[in-house]
């Protein structure tokens, strides 16, 4: 197998499904993933052209690479994140309802409240983005908005942005639906069967975000920008405006790019929410038409391909939570074991390395599918408090 750094799999001598790989495509960063590859196939084959195509893309985005220097525990950050996110959560609900009523709002309240957050990503990425999958906490356009602002954050902060960059980012994620208060109560749950006149109501609510927003006091336009343009698609198939390419502002693309993931991820009135696997392979479907091709890329290598709290089925049908990434070993991550094999509760949980583990009597182990989150009755969050 001559395969070497830098190298785009786009196939495999085999089904996916019948290998440990997540994603249909992806790039090998090192020799340790080529001995992982040539693990379970004899040959694969590289898109060749797809260097190419990234030296291209007009709008290139390069991660930094930052790391931490010193990580809060898991369980510490996790607790304080909990107090953040709800904190948060209620400062929108506040906000909105104001400028729903027609008051001006100050945005410095939005800012005080995606703060912490936004620390909480350099302190623990991996505890923060755990919380935000696990959540369940009134109204999803609340929530929905803090959710977003901080897988904003985390994307932002891979790829480089400076710090009032970041929060600027994230309090236009935040804000992102509050056009929706202006609009009539029966059609925000509604998704199917839509009028054309309901349609177009519905496609409105980012310039009507974006005026609520103007009249509030101390906004940045950049804030605005975000709110009004993340609908918007690099193919031109986005609103309100169809614009395309660079004319969309890269923080409204990371805006769109965040909205749409949390969505999919996210349980809705009339849908049901997928696993981070399915929301991340529709996202890379995407890639090059809708969203911004390295954007999308930077974001699955910023969260992982089987994030932090995932609940996953290994090979060993022993069913596991993931509770810490490996920099080095993307599709083994640290897990804890928590069903065995008979899908039976283990009365103490078990932490393996999967890249680092000692081979049992039974093999190597490896993740084999992620599971929806609540399979099995399985509560993930209560194995990070």
């Amino acid at each position: 197998m001559n395969l070497k750094p830098g190298m785009f799999v786009a196939e495999l001598d085999r089904p996916w499904l019948k290998t440990p790989f997540a994603l249909q495509g992806f790039v090998v960063r090192d020799t340790e993933e080529i001995l992982y590859v040539s693990d379970y196939v004899d040959h694969v084959y590289v898109d060749a052209e797809y260097k190419g195509r990234r030296q291209n893309l007009e709008l290139a985005v390069k991660p930094t690479a930052i790391r931490p220097k010193k990580r809060l525990r898991l369980r510490d950050e996790f607790e304080r994140t909990k107090l953040s996110f709800a904190s948060a959560t209620e400062t929108l609900d506040k906000v909105f309802d104001s400028l729903r009523k027609g008051h001006s709002q100050d945005i410095d309240a939005v800012k005080e409240a995606v703060n912490p957050l936004i620390q909480g990503v350099f302190r623990n990425q991996e505890a923060v983005a755990a919380l935000v999958r696990l959540k369940q906490c009134g109204d999803y356009r609340y929530h929905h908005g803090v959710s977003m602002a901080v897988w904003a954050a985390i994307l932002g902060r891979h790829i480089g942005l400076h710090r009032d960059e970041l929060e600027k980012l994230a309090v236009g994620c935040a804000m992102c639906d509050v056009g929706m208060t202006q609009l009539p109560p029966e059609l925000l749950d509604q998704a199917e069967n839509l009028t054309d006149k309901q349609r177009r109501i519905i496609r409105a609510h980012p310039l009507m975000g974006a005026d609520l927003a103007a009249k509030s006091k101390n906004v940045d336009i950049e804030i605005i920008s975000i709110i009004e343009n993340h609908h918007e698609r690099m193919d031109g198939s986005g609103y309100p405006r169809g614009i395309e390419g660079a004319s969309i502002p890269l923080l409204a693309r990371i805006a769109g790019l965040v909205d749409t993931y949390d969505a999919m991820i996210t349980a809705r009135p009339y849908a049901s929410a997928r696993t981070s696997h399915e929301a991340t392979q529709e996202l890379l479907d995407c890639k090059g038409t809708q969203f911004q091709e390295s954007l999308v890329e930077q974001f699955v290598q910023a969260i992982g391909l089987f994030p932090t709290g995932t609940l996953v089925e290994l090979n060993t049908a022993e069913v596991a939570i993931v509770v810490s990434q490996s920099s080095t070993r993307r599709l083994k991550p640290e897990i804890v074991i928590v069903l065995d094999g008979d899908k039976a509760r283990l009365h103490a949980p078990r932490l393996i390395d999967l890249a680092n583990q000692r081979i049992a009597a039974e093999g190597e182990r490896w993740i084999a599918k992620e599971l929806p989150h609540g399979s099995f009755g399985i509560n993930s969050e209560e194995y990070f408090i």
